[in-house]
């Protein structure tokens, strides 16, 4: 397999609705991810890679720019995702920022389930 063929294989077909978060280091980060991750595996979007984004690969990032919807989930207000798409100039359909959901950040990694289905119910109902 060419390299060219295993970083299509990234990119979905079709376009979709793409999940990005930024997985930072503290339990705002990690509840990001993890939310990112169920919305993927109950097939809410495709859980996408937002390292991909910022180191400019190609691909993924055409990818990102060609999908119906993209979603990206932030686990506080620095914007870490935010900014990398900006530079990157893929649009964003909908911002999740996890703390202005009533979840404060620490740095002890602690996450609960109830927190990830709150972020999870926000990605599925905007409004």
């Amino acid at each position: 397999m060419t390299k060219k063929s295993r970083e299509s294989q990234d990119i979905p077909k079709k376009p979709t609705r793409l999940i990005f978060c930024c997985s930072g280091a503290s339990n705002v980060g990690a509840l990001s991810y993890l939310a990112s991750m169920r919305l993927s595996q109950e097939e809410f979007g495709n859980f996408s890679c937002i390292a991909g984004i910022a180191g400019n690969i190609t691909p993924m990032v055409e990818g990102a720019k060609k999908a119906q919807e993209r979603i990206l989930i932030d686990g506080c207000p620095t914007g870490c995702g935010r900014r990398i798409m900006e530079i990157a100039r893929v649009p964003v359909d909908r911002y999740i920022v996890v703390t202005e959901l009533g979840i404060k950040k620490t740095h002890d990694y602690d996450v609960d389930d109830l927190d990830i289905e709150t972020i999870v119910r926000k990605a599925r109902h905007p409004g």
